[in-house]
């Protein structure tokens, strides 16, 4: 809210209560000194409270619905509790409910019985890959209480692989899921562009990337397009969506006498979720910094990139003001995350590998080296029928941990 508006509704505000305080005040000029003063601070109480009220009622809503490891969800799949027979139908209801969805979200997640299930497995998926591709680091994708919150709130280059393996887990997931046939509104692909398409007869069950590509869009929603922050996140989200589009393969299987391949049954499949966390890697550690520039011509905020020499733009006019490109964008460099911080626990105690990254991850502190007497299965053997039989080596290694 405005000041021109503050200062507009006061005025009414004190307009409205001037007949009020002229009335009350002759019956306070009868009472002692102390309960005059005590009416004085419930009145001024109150105009405070409306005050906040109005203020809070004026802020400005969220410009977008967020998800996964970007929103308030959980990150421990959440089992159903057992239900009544006649109430199975809904289970997923309370599924749905348990998770912090917005509205739209909560309605597109009930409409489906198969859309909780996998809603649950890419926030797990997309946690799992964030701490996986990031155990060497310094930041290890600590995901616990405010760490999160904190990352969020900022334009780090954690928070666009946030973005990006959190749209990437849920288009995955979704498509397999389709394939799996676990969902009510999608089956298998259908690949109406294969090519050689006289030579292939189309089978098999392909993950259907097309409706997953249209649910999340949808299940996302637009941002707006006049903040700086609002853009980079939709950029950092389309950049997971779109290496999942990418790393799309065609399987086939051949039919015919001895194998030869006269006919061939032919699917498209995913690439498995690790290697779109190590391509999303990838493009972390070549995040692109962009800030804020004013274009003269219509007085709105652009980005520009702070890197633009690097890479020549490609010929003709463009009025997209973000950069095409396939890594993430980030606003401002990232803390060290050597010691705790509202962002990271920090890296004592931390475990290392002497001769790879002790020194990267203890931040040039020095790492503690403790030894210990441990006891693996070894020599397993397959026995008749049917179970594995192994004995129990003992060995002693070592394991390195930061200083303090």
């Amino acid at each position: 809210m405005g000041g021109a508006e503050m200062s507009s509704l006061y005025k009414k505000c004190r307009t409205y209560n001037k007949g009020f305080y002229t009335a009350t005040q002759e019956k306070r000029n009868d009472l002692p000194w102390s309960r005059s003063k005590m009416l004085d601070g419930h009145l001024l109480l109150g105009w405070l409270s409306f005050t906040v009220i109005v203020y809070l009622f004026n802020l400005p809503g969220p410009t977008t619905a967020y998800f996964g490891l970007t929103g308030n969800e959980p990150l421990s799949i959440l089992p159903l509790s057992s239900q009544p027979e006649e109430n199975v139908g809904r289970a997923h209801y309370k599924l749905c409910d348990r998770l912090k969805l917005e509205k739209k979200q909560r309605r597109m997640c009930r409409r489906d019985p198969g859309v909780a299930e996998t809603l649950m497995e890419a926030i797990s998926m997309s946690a799992l890959e964030c701490q996986y591709q990031f155990r060497f680091e310094r930041w290890n994708c600590s995901l616990e209480g405010r760490y999160r919150a904190n990352i969020l709130k900022r334009g780090f280059k954690e928070t666009a692989f946030l973005y990006a393996v959190s749209s990437a887990g849920l288009t995955h997931a979704m498509a397999k899921a389709c394939s799996a046939g676990r969902m009510e509104r999608c089956t298998c692909d259908e690949a109406p562009d294969l090519e050689n398409r006289k030579a292939w007869q189309w089978g098999g069950c392909g993950d259907n990337l097309k409706y997953s590509n249209k649910f999340v869009k949808d299940f996302l929603g637009k941002r707006s397009n006049k903040d700086l922050r609002a853009r980079v996140d939709m950029h950092n989200t389309n950049v997971g969506m779109k290496v999942i589009k990418a790393g799309v393969e065609t399987t086939c299987k051949c039919h015919g006498v001895s194998g030869s391949c006269t006919v061939q049954t032919c699917w498209r499949q995913l690439s498995p979720f690790h290697e779109i966390g190590k391509q999303l890697k990838q493009r972390y550690e070549t995040s692109l910094k962009v800030g804020s520039s004013t274009n003269e011509a219509t007085g709105e905020g652009e980005i520009s990139q702070a890197r633009a020499q690097q890479q020549q733009p490609p010929p003709g006019p463009s009025n997209d003001p973000i950069p095409r490109t396939m890594d993430l964008l980030h606003i401002e460099d990232s803390p060290s995350f050597c010691r705790p911080s509202k962002y990271s626990p920090g890296t004592s105690a931390r475990k290392c590998y002497k001769d790879k990254n002790c020194d990267a991850i203890c931040c040039g502190r020095g790492h503690n080296t403790q030894s210990r007497v441990v006891t693996r299965p070894c020599q397993c053997q397959v026995r008749w029928c049917c179970y594995v039989e192994c004995k129990q080596c003992t060995q002693r290694e070592e394991v390195y941990t930061c200083k303090g």
